[in-house]
């Protein structure tokens, strides 16, 4: 080969280089995101988990209440009964 012919074979190899840059930066900026996606996903997890407690600790505070309910009820009905 003559210093042309390799001069070029060079700038070949060196764009292929560049390419094989530009496409590891890329990866690497997607598998950014992905761990950030990741992440994402780990956060609406957990706000679905939270949901989930809110609706259960709603439906605990009803029966709490449901339950304070029948104790005055009760109370009342044995404070009437002990007083008769």
């Amino acid at each position: 080969m003559n210093f042309e012919q390799l001069v070029g074979e060079q700038l070949k190899t060196m764009d292929k280089l560049l390419y094989l840059q530009s496409e590891i930066e890329r990866c690497l900026d997607i598998k950014k995101q992905l761990i950030a996606l990741q992440d994402e996903a780990k956060v609406l997890s957990v706000q679905e988990e939270i949901e989930q407690m809110k609706i259960e600790l709603n439906r605990i505070q009803e029966v709490f209440e449901q339950q304070t309910e029948e104790v005055i009820r009760t109370y009342e009905n044995q404070r009437f009964e002990t007083v008769s």
